[in-house]
C-alpha cells in the first residue's frame, strides 16, 4: 500500500541511491491497480528510464525439477562474490481459482536470500501470459537504476512463459535434465529456437555422462536450426548448479554474447524492438481493462457470447457490435 504523501520525485531519489526499502515499495506501487497508484508509477518509471538499461538481463527456464532455483541462487552468489549486485525476479505460478502463489522463492534461494548484494523479488503471475508476472518489465527497470548489474528472471517453465521473458532479456539460459536427450525431453522447437544456451543440469556424480550424451543430443538438435543471430551460435554445456561446476564457464558465454551483439549493434537494435512489442503489449492489456471495466460492454458481452455460441451470430458482427458498445461507453464518459 502506497502512504498518501508518497511521490514520484521523492521515491526516484531514493532509489538511485540504492535504498531497498524504496525499492521494493516502488515495486509494490507498479504491481497496484489502483489508479491513483498507477499515476505515480508511470511518473516514477518516466524519471527512471534514463537510468535503466545498464545490466545483464538474462532469462532462466526449464521444466519444474531442473534445479533452476538452486542454480540460480549458486550463480548469483558467485556473482555477487566477484562485485556484481544481482536482482533475481522469480515468477511463481498463480493459482487459476484464487489467484494465490506459493512465493517460496527466498526460502529456496538460501545463499542470496541473506546476501546484501543481491535482492529477490517473487512475484505471482496473477494469470497473465504464459505466468509471467504483470510488471517484470518495469521492475527490471527500476532495479538497474537502483544499481543492480545483473537482472536473473526466472521462469516458470511452462506454457508460453519462454517465449515472453526471452523477449525482455538479452540473454536466453534454457537448463536441461540429463538423461532425457533421447527424447529431447519433449521440448518445444520453438525453444530452442529462442535458445541463446543450453546448460544440461545435475551433471555431477552418477548424472555426468548422462548429462554429456544428453548435451551431445541438443547440439545435433542446435545444429539443423538456423541461429536467432548471426553473430551468435548457442552453445550447450553441462553445469551442476548444486555443486558449482562450471558455472563460471556458463557466465562466461553470458559475457561472450553481450560483447559479441554490442559491437554489431543487434543487442540495442533486440532491446528497442522489445520495448516496441512492450508497448503495443500495454496497449492490448489497456484495451481488453477497458472492455471489463465498462458495465455496459459486460453487459452485452454474456449476450452476444452466448449468440456467438449457439451460432445465431457471426463472430466478425458480434466484434463490431462490441466495439461499438466501447466507443459509445468510452465518449459518454
Amino acid at each position: 500500500m502506497a502512504p498518501a504523501n508518497l511521490n514520484a520525485e521523492d521515491l526516484a531519489h531514493r532509489i538511485l541511491d540504492g535504498n531497498r526499502a524504496a525499492l521494493a515499495r516502488a515495486i509494490t506501487l507498479i504491481e497496484s491497480r489502483k489508479p491513483a497508484h498507477r499515476a505515480i508509477a508511470h511518473d516514477l518509471l518516466t524519471r527512471l528510464l534514463p537510468h535503466s538499461g545498464g545490466a545483464h538481463r538474462v532469462g532462466i527456464t526449464g521444466v519444474p525439477g531442473v534445479g533452476k532455483s538452486t542454480t540460480i541462487d549458486q550463480l548469483g552468489s558467485n556473482l555477487t562474490a566477484m562485485g556484481k549486485k544481482v536482482a533475481v525476479l522469480a515468477v511463481d505460478p498463480s493459482s487459476t481459482r484464487t489467484g494465490g502463489s506459493i512465493l517460496g522463492d527466498k526460502t529456496r534461494m538460501e545463499q542470496l536470500s541473506i546476501d546484501r548484494n543481491a535482492f529477490i523479488r517473487p512475484s505471482p503471475s496473477a494469470g497473465t501470459l504464459g505466468g509471467v508476472a504483470a510488471r517484470t518489465r518495469e521492475t527490471m527497470f527500476l532495479c538497474e537504476a537502483a544499481g543492480f548489474d545483473v537482472i536473473l528472471v526466472e521462469t516458470v517453465g511452462i506454457g508460453q512463459s519462454e517465449t515472453t521473458v526471452a523477449d525482455m532479456v538479452d540473454f536466453f539460459l534454457v537448463l536441461m535434465l540429463p538423461g532425457a536427450g533421447d527424447e529431447l525431453q519433449g521440448i518445444k522447437k520453438g525453444v530452442l529456437e529462442i535458445a541463446d544456451m543450453i546448460a544440461v543440469n545435475k551433471a555431477d556424480g552418477d548424472g555426468a555422462r548422462r548429462a554429456r550424451k544428453a548435451a551431445a543430443e541438443y547440439r545435433a538438435a542446435l545444429h539443423i536450426m538456423t541461429p536467432a543471430s548471426p553473430s551468435w551460435t548457442p552453445p550447450v554445456m553441462t553445469i551442476s548448479g548444486l555443486a558449482n561446476e562450471s558455472l563460471d564457464k556458463m557466465w562466461e558465454q553470458v559475457e561472450s554474447h553481450q560483447q559479441k551483439l554490442n559491437a554489431t549493434g543487434e543487442l540495442q537494435a533486440k532491446r528497442s524492438g522489445q520495448q516496441v512489442r512492450w508497448m503495443w503489449s500495454m496497449v492490448e492489456d489497456r484495451m481488453r481493462a477497458l472492455l471489463h471495466d465498462s458495465p455496459a460492454v459486460t453487459t452485452l458481452l454474456s449476450n452476444v457470447e452466448a449468440q456467438v455460441q449457439n451460432g445465431q451470430l457471426p463472430a466478425s458482427v458480434a466484434v463490431e457490435q462490441i466495439m461499438s458498445q466501447l466507443l459509445t461507453s468510452l465518449r459518454a464518459e
